[in-house]
């Protein structure tokens, strides 16, 4: 597959009737996060033909393209999260445009929405200038990918397309999750197929690609009064609680910090306490468009390594008390623009709650 022209992600205000009331999304192009109030999917099949909702950073072709696709997905019963690898993977590969070859010197043959080429057997030139067919014979090749649904989107969308830059999908699932969740009444934040539509439960991914870390209630939160610097939240489980990647990216840090009252290292492999200073055992997982999530406290050393790539859910370590802190629990961060310090976060529990994988829900 060829490199495709990339979508600029520009501030983007939608509002989509459907059933269940007014849905609201918009991204903000400073901090490059979507936020959007839905439910989780009407249920309703997408009309291409019908008039359709509009995206500053999309023209109405590109709409309708998007539209095709998910249409398609819904027609082979695909579940939510193959609609937006679909999309995303087509925003890679043509933005979304039914594009003739270009001329490329190595895949001068690459047609339509995903760049397909006839030369290596994905159907005549005509057949996959059609959208419903080249959308059809994505899906039919994402289905034969054992595990597709719990793969990062980049895994899935490599597994599909063979492509010479595997790692530029991802940075497109936000826009996608958006695009979606504007024509389907929310459905990147649900799981099933079509017909079953429900809200994520605890520790289940949303067809967003994100999932809740740990399966507890969220005790202190984001800068409170009383905790002006904290800058994530604690989420409330017993110790030894598997911790979970949140979504698919690298590892960037797994490493102890635990500093004692007088200034000397007072490590990990033992409890902490608030006169601790420091996350104790901790991971840092980098994600596509520069999120970056922070998973303190953990009661040993993490199971991942730095530079090693996660899954969605993979497990990550295990929850306990080491560094700052007076009992069992998960601190957790978020971070926008690739900055991991205070400047770089944002508040968790808002922000999981636009990738449609709230936190707070208890087993």
């Amino acid at each position: 597959m060829r490199p495709a022209l990339l979508i600029a992600l520009t501030t983007v205000l939608i509002l989509v009737c459907c059933s269940g009331g007014v849905v609201s999304f918009f991204m903000d192009a400073a901090r490059n996060t979507v936020d959007y109030a839905a439910g989780c999917g009407n249920g309703e099949l997408v009309d291409a033909s019908a008039k359709l909702p509009t995206h500053r950073s999309l023209g109405p072709e590109q709409v309708r393209n998007a539209a095709i696709i998910v249409r398609v997905g819904q027609d082979m019963k695909v579940p939510p999260r193959g609609w937006v690898i679909a999309v995303a993977t087509a925003m890679q590969e043509s933005s979304l445009r039914n594009l003739p070859h270009l001329g490329s010197r190595n895949d001068h043959d690459s047609l339509g929405l995903f760049q397909q080429r006839p030369s290596t057997g994905w159907g005549t030139p005509e057949q996959i200038m059609d959208p419903q067919y080249a959308s059809r014979k994505f899906y039919e090749k994402l289905l034969t990918v054992r595990g597709w649904e719990s793969m990062s989107l980049t895994r899935a969308a490599q597994r599909v397309q063979r492509s010479a830059y595997p790692n530029a999908y991802a940075k497109h699932e936000e826009a996608a999750t958006t695009v979606v969740n504007s024509l389907t009444g929310g459905a990147a934040r649900a799981v099933g197929n079509q017909f079953d539509l429900r809200c994520v439960a605890a520790g289940q991914m949303a067809a967003s690609g994100w999932i809740a870390p740990v399966k507890g209630k969220v005790g202190s939160g984001f800068r409170t009064a009383s905790r002006p610097t904290h800058q994530g939240v604690d989420i409330i489980v017993p110790r030894g609680t598997i911790i979970r990647a949140a979504a698919g990216g690298q590892v960037i840090k797994a490493r102890c910090n635990a500093i004692g009252p007088n200034g000397a290292d007072w490590g990990c492999d033992r409890d902490g306490s608030p006169s601790v200073r420091g996350c104790g055992w901790y991971v840092d997982i980098r994600h596509a468009n520069g999120i970056i999530t922070r998973y303190c406290h953990m009661v040993k050393r993490p199971s991942v390594v730095v530079g090693q790539s996660v899954a969605p859910g993979q497990e990550i370590g295990v929850s306990g008390t080491s560094g700052h802190s007076s009992g069992p629990h998960l601190h957790f961060e978020t971070h926008i623009n690739n900055d991991s310090s205070k400047n770089g976060a944002v508040d968790p529990v808002q922000f999981m709650q636009r990738m449609g994988a709230p936190l707070g829900v208890e087993p």
